[in-house]
């Protein structure tokens, strides 16, 4: 990965590794399957971090989602992005990641036809610094309560990205992230 210029690692249905892409190129109305991840992040209080999507943003601007997403730059580990995406995006650090949703896989497409389709292993992790965030990635953000988040987003899904929409209910399902302490 260069300056300016962000790859990402295109997947097999199976979900190996069968190349890259220049990530500016790949979300479009016919996006293929490829590596990313989600974090949910907490703070000292069980607080969960939910972020509405810059208007800048291609895909869903403007929506609420959860706290930060990101992809994988190739070679570059799934953990070792999370951290680098809190950063790049939260102007903050992490401590206690975990994957809770290994395997989580979806496709949406939002208004503008614009396909999200993605292998996106879910994680949990804590805030340990304070948040910067970054204008060009987060309009808003808000802690709360996230018995209060998983009601508003089974309430009203379309005020939230369909992979919130899909990763919230699954963590209490799961019962994955209530084991880690966090839900």
């Amino acid at each position: 990965m260069t300056r300016g210029r962000e790859e990402v690692v295109l997947l097999s249905d199976e979900g190996a590794p069968i190349g890259t892409a220049d990530k500016a190129t790949v979300h479009t109305t016919e996006t293929p399957l490829h590596l990313a991840f989600s974090c949910h992040l907490f703070d000292g209080e069980g607080r969960i971090l939910v972020t509405r999507r810059a208007l800048g943003k291609a895909t869903w601007p403007g929506v609420w989602t959860n706290s930060f997403c990101g992809h994988p730059a190739p070679g570059e580990s799934i953990e070792d992005a999370v951290r680098r995406r809190a950063a790049d995006e939260l102007g903050t650090t992490i401590d206690d990641l975990i994957v809770v949703l290994p395997d989580f896989r979806y496709r949406a497409v939002d208004a503008g036809g614009i396909v999200e389709y993605e292998i996106c292993p879910v994680y949990t992790a804590t805030v340990a610094g304070e948040l910067r965030p970054s204008a060009s990635e987060v309009a808003e953000w808000e802690w709360v309560d996230p018995r209060v988040l998983l009601t508003a987003v089974e309430a009203t899904p379309w005020a939230f990205s369909p992979w919130l929409t899909l990763q919230l209910p699954a963590l209490y399902a799961d019962d994955s992230a209530e084991a880690s302490g966090q839900l």
